[in-house]
Formats: structure tokens, sequence, C-alpha cells
């Protein structure tokens, strides 16, 4: 298998932070993609300018992104659609001059979001992953 898709195993303490992450924010991840998951190609209202296609990518990057990493689960693809749906939502915010917090809506969440994603790109799930469990397989 390709060395990226398995990055070395974390320690004990790294691993729980780990999983903490991969939790809280799959979880997220899962309630923010339920809407879109329910409309897919038209969750962003009929004056959207982003074609239902690409809708549904970023719908199902989400829901099954968020799930993938509560299961620790092929995470360099959930991590990948999320960091680039992210990136499309932080620069859509960024193009509409929306600011960071206290003035309603802002590309703040979606820049840490970015983050947590680039993290467990680079990171890996840790040893409490279905991915950690599928590498000692091997």
């Amino acid at each position: 298998m390709l060395p990226a898709l398995h990055p070395p195993e974390a320690s004990y303490r790294i691993s729980i932070g780990l999983l903490a992450v991969r939790l809280v924010i799959g979880v997220a991840f899962m309630l923010h993609g339920w809407g879109k998951i329910q409309q897919p190609m038209s969750w962003m209202g009929p004056d959207a300018t982003i074609p239902g296609i690409l809708q549904a990518c970023a719908a199902v990057a989400e829901f099954g992104g968020g799930a993938l990493w509560i299961l620790g689960l092929l995470t360099p693809l959930a991590s990948l659609g999320i960091l680039v749906t992210m990136a499309v939502a932080m620069l859509t915010h960024i193009k509409r001059g929306d600011p960071f917090v206290g003035h309603g809506v802002s590309y703040e969440p979606a820049f840490a979001y970015l983050s947590v994603a680039l993290l467990l790109l680079f990171a890996g799930p840790g040893r409490f992953s279905l991915d950690a469990l599928q590498a000692k397989r091997r």
C-alpha cells in the first residue's frame, strides 16, 4: 500500500487525543451534513452558483466524511474530502467579505475544520481506529 495512506503508529496519549478529535468533529460533520444529504443537489437553494453535483459532493464529504472519521476508516480519503469542502467554504466566505467571529457569518469555522482535516490527513487516525486495525492485519 501507499505509505501516505498508513502514517506511523501514534503513541497511546496521542491516539486518545486523535480519537477525541475524530469523535467530536466527526459528529459535528454528520450533523452539518445531515440536512445537506436530504437534498444533496440543491441544499444551497435556487440561487446557488455552485452546480448541483458539487453540492452533492460537499454533502457526501461532510456526512460521509464525518462518519468515516468517527470510525477511523479511510481517514486520508475522508480528510481530503472535508479539506476540499472546507477550503471552498472558506474561499466563498472570504470572497463575500465575511469577517472573522463577531459579525455574523464568518470563514473562521471553515478554517478551523480545514485545520482538523489537515491534522488527520497528516497524523492519521491513531491506534483506536479501523484503519489501525486493518494495518495490523497486514
